[in-house]
C-alpha cells in the first residue's frame, strides 16, 4: 500500500490489486459508519486505488493508515439489483467463441453469475462489475464503435458494464437492458454504486419498460 497526496486535502491510496482495494474501501465505509473515521468528503474506489477527498490532515491520516489491520472484504449487506437483459448483442457470438461455448451457454454463464460493483467511472452511472473472473476475461474490440446505445450490456477484460447513455466504446456488446442507470432526479442518481450486488436476468425480446428489481438476500 502506498499513499500519495493530492492537492491540500486529498489522499490517493494505491493498492496491489482489486481485492485489496475492495477490502480497504469496505473498511473505510465501516469506520465512517461507526464514527471512527476523521471527517472526509468523498471516498472513491477505482481498480487499484482509493481516493479520499476533503481530509483536514491527509499526512496524518496516511501515517495512521499504515498501522491499520484491514480484513478481507465481504460483500456488504445490501439489496441485489436485478437487471433484465435481452441477450441480443452483436458481439455475443464472438464472446461465446472466445469462451469455447455455444451462445446459449454464454448467456447461462453470464446470467447465473453474481456480480459486485467494484468501482464506477467512465460516465455517470457506469459501474465496473466483477464476478466472472479471469477465466472469462475478453479483450476490447480492436476498433471501438463510434456509438454504443444506452443500456448496452458489455464485457471487457474481467469486467461487465452497462452503458448508461449512448457514447463511443470498445467493449464487447452481449445484450441490452431498459433499466435506467443514471437519473439525476433519483437518490442516489446512480442505480449501481460501489459494493452493490448485481444479477442479470435473461428475458425474451418482448420484455421492456424501465424494469429493474431489488431483492434482499443478505451477505455472502
Amino acid at each position: 500500500m502506498r499513499t500519495l497526496p493530492v492537492g491540500d486535502r486529498a489522499l490517493l491510496v494505491e493498492l496491489a490489486d482489486g481485492e485489496e482495494t475492495a477490502a480497504l474501501h469496505a473498511e473505510l465505509l465501516r469506520r465512517r459508519a461507526e464514527g471512527a473515521l476523521p471527517p472526509v468528503g468523498e471516498i472513491v474506489p477505482a481498480a487499484r486505488t482509493v481516493l479520499l477527498d476533503g481530509l483536514d490532515d491527509p499526512a496524518g491520516f496516511a501515517a495512521g493508515l499504515a498501522g491499520w489491520k484491514i480484513p478481507a472484504a465481504r460483500t456488504r449487506v445490501t439489496d441485489t439489483v436485478e437487471l433484465p437483459v435481452r441477450y441480443d448483442g452483436p458481439d455475443l457470438a464472438d464472446v461465446a467463441a472466445l469462451w469455447g461455448v455455444r451462445e446459449e451457454e454464454a448467456v447461462r454463464i453470464h446470467s447465473t453469475a453474481e456480480f459486485r460493483v467494484a468501482f464506477c467511472g467512465f460516465a455517470p452511472g457506469f459501474g465496473y462489475l466483477t464476478g466472472l473472473g479471469e477465466r472469462y476475461a475478453v479483450p476490447r474490440r480492436a476498433t471501438p464503435r463510434t456509438a454504443v446505445p444506452a443500456g448496452a450490456v458489455a464485457l471487457a477484460g474481467p469486467y461487465t458494464g452497462v452503458y448508461p447513455r449512448s457514447s463511443p466504446g470498445g467493449w464487447q456488446l452481449i445484450g441490452t437492458t431498459d433499466a435506467v442507470l443514471w437519473d439525476p432526479a433519483r437518490a442516489p442518481a446512480a442505480l449501481l454504486t460501489p459494493g452493490a450486488r448485481v444479477r442479470f436476468r435473461a428475458v425474451d425480446g418482448n420484455a421492456g419498460g424501465d424494469e429493474h428489481t431489488k431483492s434482499d438476500e443478505g451477505a455472502v
